[in-house]
């Protein structure tokens, strides 16, 4: 007689997706939202141009420029907010928006420090964009992804691309006037399509930029080198040799999302 304790069940006459039919659906996440540090700020916030931080090495450069002043942030209900410091910290998991000072015309920079899943990303983007911040032009700093890019990837080179909406094409002179077009086949995804997709759809000058390596220490002072070239030049960034500093960073950001509500 077998032994009912010990002996292996049988397999399920489920599959997995199947057992999931079972369990009540999670309740939807709430919207992303904004909080501005003056209450009394005027709205619609019409910046000339508005500067998306998502790389690495870009907010690495933006977090040691010291003519920022901190206006606002977006909060995503499903990013805990433990750990975080209270001044503004490389390692924070945050989403704040600065104003740059010291510069010819109104400029914002959102510093995204916390990972955003895809399908959260079209909702981000609606709120940085065209609702309460409307700007002129859009810059938005991301990396290569080697598993989106058609080619090979050399690991000792530092260079960059550029994808562009219709308005950015047709309206005046590029951002980035010496940077090459994202190459045919290669693909972009994730928070920077969705910001970009954004533009397009309310016709605002957008532009965005992937540098490669990732995480390598030589994109800093290439990044800073592009930004004091076409947007922000005479302004400062303070960083001396930032590929020492920034080797420590990049390897405390690259990780997996945390987030207690995506486990």
């Amino acid at each position: 007689m077998e032994d009912v304790l010990t002996e292996i069940p049988p397999p399920s006459r489920f599959f997995q997706e199947d057992l999931n039919n079972f369990t009540p659906p999670l309740p939807p996440l709430p919207s992303p939202f904004r909080l501005f540090s003056n209450p009394k700020l005027d709205a619609p916030l019409r910046p000339t141009l508005l500067i998306v931080a998502i790389s690495s090495p870009s907010l690495f450069v933006f977090h040691h420029l010291s003519s920022k002043t901190l206006i606002g942030s977006l909060i995503l209900p499903e990013i805990p907010f433990s750990g975080n410091s209270i001044e503004p910290s490389l390692t924070d998991k945050s989403c704040n928006i600065y104003a740059v000072n010291d510069v010819d015309g109104r400029i914002l920079v959102v510093s995204v420090q916390c990972s955003v899943a895809a399908e959260r990303s079209h909702a981000v983007a609606k709120v940085l964009i065209g609702e309460e911040i409307i700007p002129e032009r859009v810059l938005i700093l991301d990396s290569i992804q080697n598993r989106n890019f058609r080619g090979k990837l050399p690991p000792d080179e530092t260079f960059a691309f550029k994808l562009e909406t219709s308005a950015a094409r047709k309206e005046g002179p590029s951002l980035l006037k010496d940077v090459d077009y994202f190459p045919s086949g290669s693909m972009v995804d994730g928070l920077p399509a969705a910001l970009l997709s954004r533009c397009q759809l309310k016709n605002i000058k957008g532009t965005l930029c992937v540098s490669w390596p990732e995480f390598g220490g030589s994109v800093v002072p290439f990044i800073q080198s592009l930004l004091q070239k076409n947007m922000l030049p005479g302004v400062d960034f303070g960083l001396n040799n930032g590929e020492d500093g920034y080797s420590w960073f990049s390897q405390n950001r690259n990780r997996p999302f945390d987030s207690e509500l995506y486990t």
